[in-house]
Order: structure tokens, then C-alpha cells, then sequence
């Protein structure tokens, strides 16, 4: 039986395995994350040092696929890597497979990202339509961002949690998106608040999703439905998302759970 010291963190409700040396691996993530044979997480992380930034990560989904961002990770792993001296700026550089995001921890405890600048060509999503901002999947209307990683954001009158649970997974695998996709339902209270739903590629039905909240704004500015700043209510709680037309601004809690030792035969 091989031991491994780990710590459970939470960024409303998208919960996550951080690990306090670079031994994040996909087996080991399918393993630890289960939520009932292991742990239990939406994804798990470690540490790596970098010569490109302040701080590196490793993270996996928690059915072992690669993750290239995370925005509810990127909170929790700026408070892990503070609070456990990786680094000793409350703003530093962390190095994603997305690229360099800058986060930077606040007087509240929340957590201010700058999440950089939306992707919106078809072919970085990536996502095969000629109109990536407008185009048909399922009956809906849609709009496809990239936050370092791909979404699928569709505005709904009502019933935003019901269409992630029955649309989600099929459009997660749909022939429209070559490496799968997040799927956000939207729905508009104002054009300052919004309630998103949202199913994870690699995860699922999550309790948040913080590029997701991300790329639901971005998308709901360029239709001109929403705000420069809006409240993005997820089932886990709200997220601050200010976009200015060149970066994106997320801003959000990040709480430590527990920690402790997991023990898993090799």
C-alpha cells in the first residue's frame, strides 16, 4: 500500500484533491477522486516548479482526463500554494496548460483571477462551426468560448438546471466539439445577475464552474444581453466576473475542508 498526505479544498462546491508534491497522475485521480471508493472530488492536483512563472500545476479531471484550466480550481490552488509557502506574494504567475493565469488573493480571503483573454476562434475552441458565437446543437442556440479550455454556452428562459442534467452530457460528446466541451445553460435575471447550470467535460453535474461562469458573460456581452460586470449564481453560490472587452476578472471564495492521508495499492 502506497500513503499520500493530501488536502481537500472547496470553491463553492467544485471540490478538488491538492497534493503537496508533483505526483498527480490520471490513474491516481480516477482513484482518489471516486466518491465512494476514494475521497471523493471534481479533480486533483499538485505543485510543480517552472522556469516559465511563479508556480506550475498538474490537474487531472476526476475520470483522469487532462485539464487545461479550472476557475474554481485556480482560486483554491492560490490559497493551498500561499498558505503552504510554494509562494509568499498574495499576486503571483501560475503556469496552466492554458497559459500563465494571474491570481491574486484579497484582504476577505476571496480570490481575484485575471483569467486573461477569451478565445473565440473556431479552430482554438475548437468547435466545428463557421459562426462559433451563433450557431445549432440540439435544438438550441449556442455560443462557443474557450477559457483555456472549451464551453457551450446556451441562454434559456427557465429550466437551466433540468436542460444540464437531460442536454449536458450529450452535448458534452457532441461531433461539433473534437475534444469534447463544458455545456452552460443561462438564464438572465438582469442584465448585472445571471443563474448558470452547468455539466463539466470530465466531471459532469458540478456545483460550479468557474471558466463556465467566465465564458457565459463573455457570451452574454458580445450578444449584448449583460453588463461589463455581472453576479453569475451557480448551485454552489456566486462568482464575480467583470469582463473589459480584452480580459476576463473572476472573483470568488476558496476554502480549505480538511486534510489528511489516502492509502491506495499501486
Amino acid at each position: 500500500m502506497k500513503t499520500i498526505k493530501f488536502e481537500k479544498w472547496q470553491g463553492l462546491g467544485n471540490d478538488f484533491i491538492i497534493l503537496n508534491k508533483d505526483s498527480a497522475t490520471a490513474e491516481l485521480a480516477k482513484v482518489i477522486c471516486d466518491r465512494n471508493f476514494g475521497v471523493g472530488a471534481d479533480g486533483l492536483f499538485s505543485p510543480v516548479k517552472t522556469n516559465d512563472a511563479d508556480i506550475g500545476w498538474n490537474f487531472y479531471n476526476s475520470d483522469g482526463s487532462v485539464a487545461q484550466m479550472c476557475g474554481n480550481g485556480i482560486r483554491c490552488f492560490a490559497k493551498f500554494a500561499k498558505q503552504n509557502n510554494y509562494v509568499l506574494k498574495d499576486e503571483f504567475s501560475v503556469k496552466t496548460l492554458a497559459g500563465i493565469i494571474i491570481p491574486k488573493i484579497l484582504p476577505d480571503g476571496k480570490v481575484r483571477v485575471n483569467m486573461g483573454k477569451p478565445v473565440l476562434e473556431a479552430q482554438r475552441i475548437p468547435v466545428n462551426s463557421k459562426t462559433p458565437q451563433d450557431f445549432e446543437i440540439e435544438g438550441f442556440r449556442a455560443s462557443a468560448i474557450s477559457m483555456g479550455n472549451p464551453h457551450c454556452v446556451i441562454f434559456v428562459d427557465n429550466d437551466s438546471q433540468k436542460h444540464a442534467h437531460k442536454y449536458g452530457p450529450i452535448i458534452e460528446a457532441h461531433k461539433l466539439f473534437p475534444e469534447k466541451t463544458n455545456v452552460e445553460f443561462v438564464q438572465i435575471k438582469n442584465r448585472s445577475n445571471i443563474r448558470l447550470d452547468v455539466y463539466e467535460r470530465g466531471c459532469g453535474i458540478t456545483l460550479a464552474c468557474g471558466t463556465g461562469a467566465c465564458a457565459s458573460v463573455v457570451a452574454g456581452i458580445l450578444k449584448g444581453l449583460l453588463d461589463n460586470t455581472v453576479i453569475v449564481e451557480l448551485p454552489g453560490g456566486c462568482l464575480t466576473i467583470e469582463y473589459n472587452n480584452e480580459n476576463v476578472y473572476m472573483t470568488g471564495c476558496a476554502t480549505k475542508v480538511f486534510e489528511g492521508e489516502f492509502y491506495y495499492q499501486e
